[in-house]
């Protein structure tokens, strides 16, 4: 199992600042082991942040995404104490959802 996404949200003057960082090792598929033989392919293919379940960010990544992204963006909205909820899925159809406070 991947270790939790790390997200920092903060609301100040109606403006919501987050920054997520999530861990997946985004394998492309064309890096080869020790032994020559191709790593399989493994990396996140959608996010999505919701605010109290209003979708903030949609997003699609692909093989070229570096390893653990890092993503920082802002929104309208949002309030102290608020929930925010990050999920992903990747092309093996593993996902994961963690949530964090606006502080």
């Amino acid at each position: 199992m991947t270790n939790p996404t790390r997200i920092r949200a903060v609301a100040k003057d109606g403006v919501t600042e987050v920054r997520l960082l999530m861990s997946h090792a985004m394998e492309t598929g064309r890096r080869k082991d020790a032994g020559g033989k191709l790593v399989p392919a493994h990396y996140i293919t959608e996010v999505a942040v919701r605010h109290n379940d209003r979708v903030v960010l949609a997003a699609r990544f692909g093989p070229s995404v570096s390893a653990n992204p890092y993503l920082a963006f802002r929104f309208r909205g949002g309030a102290k104490g608020d929930r925010l909820a990050v999920s992903w899925t990747d092309n093996r159809g593993e996902s994961r959802s963690d949530e964090q406070r606006i502080g």
